[in-house]
């Protein structure tokens, strides 16, 4: 929110300056992320007055212009602009001026006429960022006077960036309230006095949804002139806000919304078909926006129909039906009250942001709507002229936030130090809340504008706020710490995260919320969660898999140039079952490039990575965890290639999958080819057993190679299970150490040749015992696998 300092002053007395009053709000808890003058820098400026203009002898788009400057002579200024007239005020620039981007006011000679000075517009000054000939000054303006005193451009404009809890400061009250506060400075409003009903027009408006809508009043406004010209003071206010002038119906409506945080919106009355309702839109209801976007309206959206049909977005955006334009004469002012519940969310469906709705959504003061409808028809009234009918009061339910019990020695033990029952009071009636004493406390009821306080903690945290953090005082905590015993084979993600940065990975971190788009390719058979209120359109569903967020921080890692990228995730996934959501823990990963970094000894480039690069990490991360011997079976994945995928399994039990992205999706995601990617379920890995001390053998291994021909499509790690299943306590390790596939081998078979390491604990072993053993694995081999010695 956009606010300056001198709108303020109408407000609260005193102000501090800009810098303090950034502090004050800051630690209030009111971020404010930045100051800027209300105004580039310029000096020579004052208020001029044109007394006569006459043509220039030398070129007809030019005009001489006698200027009062407030001095005893007046000033020949030579000027183009077409709104040039006798009697207007403008700023003149007088010789010697700087305006802003360096440029110096010097006496010149324009076609062979002498010029003292420059007459400007909005846009030379930096007040606008095009303008149409000079800027006009009421004619009241005080001739002669610095421009920058007249208005007020030595002010600052802070930036403050708000909780979304905090909507009541949505507003120049808002913060003014928000200063007195904090300040004890003295809280005052500009205006009191009530429009008196002078026309007698109306306009029939049912509330059908009165828990959606609980206030909802009008006022028909018709003969005003719409060709009025907002006022400059208006105007300048609303530029230092960041909006732009509309015409005076608009800006006196945007006017009240940044004054007081409430949002009006104005109706063409002779473009309303009937009487208005409040009421959900119906199925198929269609509306086009004052934007000119057609939107599809959903049951649960609130609208204002009148009998053809929608004619607004209730709390929203109007549509452009019955947009207020340069023809309109008569207006229905609309000011209402739409519960935060109906509002949260329809905007975003729709792609929009609105001021009107950033308010809503957060809460606006259900107390307000009357006022705010006389200031704004006061306002229209003194710029525009017209006759104002009487206030249409459809519903106006009372609205009160539940009263609220503090106790004192609560607001003690949470502080952690005295917190005196007078200096409670003091601030809580600064806070304009209506309290009265009990015996542990009191009961406190807050203004209706602040929907943030709802239970005990939260007022506690508003006097502390007001008193100030520095306040608080420092108390080392006396507290008995129990240390929580661990179990000592527990596998914690912080050893995973060492593991696997060990092995050259890097830690991504990636959100919880993805593109439903590519999510898509990954979820398999999981049901997504739809979010109800996305942040945005890419991130509107919980995520299944954690490789949609890997894939992303590749898709960044490749813009970026990066050639090798080794990536791992620990973090929780979401589904949705039959018995409601599930959540799960899961490791992740995602390998693509050279396997080891550029150097100077081999190709520089390196061999890619591939899958049995990525399995032999996973069978080192789970040796290091001394996790059973990790098994990786052939299957399929839908978003895995395929032949190359895997179903991690240990002691029998899925565990996770191990692949290279299917060239369907890497097409689909415009990536390149060999991209490995694995994922565990982290609370399906079974729990360690303490690594126990067993004493070296003292009698020397025996090693056997095993050169076996078997089918081509034979896992070799289904035969190193059988022949570990098989060869007994003696049998210490079996390596795989060669596959062979190609002349002197049958067609659709292949070679691998396993390494037998065998030792005995108590004594030398025979070479009768081994061969028996190699002989049994050979037998069991040749009979579940059709394995048979290679000659």
């Amino acid at each position: 929110m956009r606010l300056a300092d001198d709108w303020l002053k109408e407000w609260v007395e005193p102000v501090p300056p800009a810098a303090a009053l950034a502090h004050i709000l800051t630690m209030g808890g009111l971020e404010v992320d930045g100051i800027e003058p209300a105004a580039p820098p310029f000096r020579g400026v004052v208020v001029g007055r044109i007394v006569g203009i006459a043509p220039h002898p030398q070129a007809d788009r030019l005009r001489v212009c006698e200027v009062d400057a407030g001095a005893s002579a007046h000033l020949q200024v030579v000027c183009g602009a077409a709104n040039a007239a006798v009697g207007l005020c403008v700023p003149l620039a007088q010789v010697g001026a700087q305006l802003p981007h360096g440029l110096e006011i010097k006496p010149a000679r324009l076609r062979g006429v002498e010029s003292f000075g420059m007459l400007c517009s909005a846009k030379e000054l930096g007040l606008a960022e095009t303008s149409e000939g000079l800027l006009e000054l009421p004619d009241d303006a005080p001739v002669g006077q610095d421009l920058r005193t007249y208005l007020s451009l030595d002010a600052h404009v802070l930036e403050i960036d708000l909780t979304p809890n905090r909507g009541d400061c949505l507003s120049v009250r808002g913060i003014a309230r928000e200063l007195a506060a904090l300040t004890g400075a003295a809280l005052s409003s500009p205006f009191r006095d009530l429009v008196a009903s002078s026309g007698t027009a109306t306009l029939a408006v049912a509330v059908r949804e009165t828990e959606a809508c609980p206030a909802y009043l009008g006022r028909v406004i018709e003969g005003f002139d719409p060709a009025a010209g907002t006022p400059l003071w208006m105007r300048e206010r609303l530029r230092r806000a960041g909006l732009r002038s509309l015409g005076p119906v608009v800006d006196v409506t945007n006017y009240v919304l940044l004054e007081l945080g409430q949002p009006l919106h104005a109706f063409d009355l002779d473009r309303i078909g009937g009487d208005l309702a409040v009421r959900w839109a119906q199925g198929g209801e269609r509306l086009t926006l004052l934007t000119g976007q057609d939107i599809a309206l959903a049951a649960d959206e609130l609208v204002i129909a009148d009998e053809q049909g929608p004619v607004a977005l209730a709390g929203i955006m109007g549509g452009r039906r019955s947009a207020v334009d340069t023809e309109t004469r008569r207006v229905f002012l609309e000011c209402a009250f739409f519960a935060p519940h109906a509002i949260a969310g329809r905007a975003r469906r729709h792609g929009l942001q609105t001021d009107a709705a950033q308010r809503y959504e957060r809460g606006v003061d259900p107390t307000q709507q009357r006022e705010a409808l006389e200031r704004a028809t006061a306002l229209l009234l003194q710029i525009a002229g017209g006759v104002a009918g009487p206030v249409i009061a459809a519903q106006e339910s009372a609205c009160e936030a539940p009263a609220i019990v503090l106790r004192h020695a609560r607001l003690i033990r949470v502080l952690g130090g005295e917190f005196p029952a007078a200096q409670a009071e003091s601030l809580l009636t600064r806070l304009h809340t209506a309290w009265e004493r009990n015996e542990a406390g009191w009961i406190v009821q807050p203004p209706a504008y602040r929907f943030d306080l709802r239970i005990e903690a939260d007022l506690i945290e508003e006097l502390i706020r007001l008193r100030g953090y520095e306040a608080l005082e420092a108390r080392r905590p006396q507290v008995a710490l129990r240390p929580v015993a661990a179990p000592e084979m527990a596998i914690s993600p912080s050893t995973i995260r060492r593991l696997l940065v060990e092995r050259g990975y890097h830690e991504a971190i990636t959100y919880s919320f993805v593109d439903p788009a590519l999510q898509a390719p990954f979820r398999a058979e999981a049901v997504a969660i739809d979010l109800l209120n996305p942040i945005a359109s890419d991130l509107s569903q919980m995520r299944t898999s954690l490789w949609p967020g890997l894939v992303r921080a590749l898709q960044g890692n490749l813009k970026r140039q990066s050639g090798r990228v080794r990536l791992f995730e620990i973090g929780a996934v979401f589904a949705r079952d039959p018995a409601g959501i599930r959540q799960q823990n899961r490791l992740a990963g995602l390998i693509h490039g050279p396997s080891l970094p550029e150097q100077w000894r081999g190709d520089k480039s390196g061999a890619g990575a591939d899958f049995f690069e990525v399995k032999g990490d996973l069978e080192a991360l789970a040796g290091m965890m001394h996790l059973p011997v990790l098994d990786a079976r052939s299957a399929t994945h839908a978003a895995l290639h395929p032949g190359k995928s895997a179903r991690l399994m240990l002691a029998g039990e899925p565990i996770g999958w191990l692949g290279e992205l299917h060239p369907g999706v890497v097409a689909a995601l415009d990536l390149p080819q060999g991209v490995i990617v694995f994922e565990w379920d982290l609370d399906a890995l079974p729990t360690t057993a303490v690594p126990r001390f067993s004493p070296l053998s003292r009698y020397p291994s025996v090693r056997r190679d095993l050169a076996l021909v078997v089918p081509d499509g034979a896992p070799a790690g289904d035969l190193a299970e059988m022949i570990r299943a098989t060869g007994g306590e003696r049998l210490k390790a079996c390596v795989l150490f060669d596959v062979y596939r190609g002349p002197g081998l049958e067609k659709g078979t292949k070679s691998v040749a396993f390494g037998l390491i065998f030792q005995d604990d108590g004594c030398t072993l025979e070479d009768s015992v081994v061969d028996e053993a190699v002989a049994r694995i050979v037998g069991q081999l040749a009979e579940r696998a059709g394995a048979r010695i290679r000659e």
